[in-house]
């Protein structure tokens, strides 16, 4: 596949990327948004709910891992599609399901595919945008995520209130159609064709080649470091904030999924400008600016919120939250060569989330001692330190997805100099 052949069908993958990141959030803010259900069907306590989501991740860092990695080997689009269906299909066999220790089960199982579907999809997109717009188009795809966790509310509050949860859950089967449409009109992208036919690179164990190099080694191990304070922030708040609004402040279903309405557009907003941003003034930069800023509004979110101000409040903080994953995919993307990009991208990224996967149950635990509200207070710790890693030690344009090329290439081509 030529270069021309790339640069027309980049906007139909693009499509195609965003309809599966979509129904990936979606599938994730299900989980949220019927946790207070699920804590009344089967009768379990807030620590042992933390559990359902602490496994959800748990699943989600293995497909991840796993996904990277066979994404190098097979191609991103033959895993992206097989990955999707899983977490279609597992997600749906929820709505089946009768007991606690069923649902933990097939939520792992489901979450492999929504976690390596994250990865590939991420890393498919960015192989195929230019240097020049990559993270603008990218953090519009990320905002793909919190399209469909404004979906997800939307239909939670027209279909839960009087249908039970269970119908949500039965929703997911539909992004399998999807699966079967990526799988026969996306090609695999130019970059990832050409690594395969360099016998050297292609043959060589990619954890291997990672490790061997120093740079890349440390490169890695910031990034798994800075993954994990970002997603233990990122989905601590994410599991936790709906039964907040519900428990703590007294809010009914309806009106609290409006008010996510809110903040989810907001959280649109934001990664769509950041990603735009991120290509004027730097890709560290506005990762640092959105972690750090989002460490001290959290507590301010927390302490100073009242039932007039409650709405404004919740959709600033939609707007700031979500900013370093409009950043993140292309950032991460450019920090590793292609030949082994699939797979430091999925570990570093996914080992993180092994990390952040005891952030929903830490959650459910101060929550039993203290409040839901105490615990997402202390989440701004570890959005502050997502934002000071890579302020200190990690590069921006490195490597670029969309043709091998190293740092000093990318920064010739752009016309703009690595921070």
């Amino acid at each position: 596949m030529g270069k021309t052949q790339t640069n027309q069908t980049w906007v139909i993958v693009f499509i195609a990327c965003f309809l599966g990141l979509m129904v990936d959030g979606m599938d994730i803010q299900f989980l949220a948004l019927t946790l207070p259900s699920l804590m009344d069907e089967f009768q379990i306590t807030k620590a042992t709910a933390g559990i359902i989501s602490t496994w959800s991740l748990i699943g989600m860092a293995t497909g991840g891992v796993v996904g990277g990695w066979l994404s190098d080997r097979y191609g991103r689009v033959r895993m992206a599609t097989y990955m999707m269906v899983i977490f279609s299909v597992g997600t749906a066999l929820l709505g089946f399901v009768q007991t606690y220790e069923q649902f933990l089960v097939i939520r792992f199982i489901g979450a492999i595919g929504i976690g390596a579907e994250y990865s590939i999809v991420t890393m498919l997109m960015a192989e195929y945008v230019p240097t020049k717009r990559r993270t603008t188009i990218l953090g519009s795809l990320q905002a793909a995520y919190s399209v469909g966790y404004l979906v997800a509310a939307l239909l939670a509050g027209a279909i839960l209130p009087d249908y039970g949860w269970r119908p949500l859950y039965f929703l997911s089967i539909f992004p399998v159609i999807l699966a079967i449409y990526i799988r026969r009109n996306i090609p695999e992208p130019k970059s990832w064709v050409d690594a395969k036919i360099q016998p050297k690179k292609a043959k060589k164990n990619e954890l291997f080649t990672i490790f061997k190099d120093p740079k890349l080694r440390t490169i890695f191990l910031f990034w798994i470091i800075t993954s994990t304070f970002l997603q233990f922030g990122f989905y601590g708040v994410g599991t936790w904030l709906p039964t907040y609004i519900v428990d703590e402040l007294g809010f009914d279903f309806k009106k609290m999924t409006g008010y996510l309405v809110g903040t989810y557009t907001a959280l649109i907003l934001g990664k769509v400008l950041a990603g735009w941003l991120a290509d004027i003034i730097g890709r560290r930069t506005v990762y640092v600016i959105g972690g750090l800023s989002t460490a001290i509004y959290l507590p301010i979110l927390i302490v100073y919120q009242t039932p007039a101000n409650i709405i404004i409040l919740l959709t600033i903080f939609g707007f700031l939250y979500g900013a370093p994953y409009g950043v993140n995919g292309t950032y991460m993307s450019e920090s590793f060569p292609t030949h082994i990009r699939g797979t430091a991208v999925g570990v570093s990224y996914n080992i993180g989330r092994f990390g952040a996967a005891i952030a929903p149950v830490t959650i459910g635990i101060i929550a039993e001692s203290h409040s839901i509200g105490f615990g997402l207070a202390i989440l701004g710790i570890a959005y502050a330190l997502a934002g000071i890693i890579p302020a200190l030690f990690i590069k921006e344009k490195m490597y670029d997805p969309f043709e091998n090329k190293s740092k000093g290439q990318i920064d010739s081509d752009s016309g703009n100099h690595s921070a």
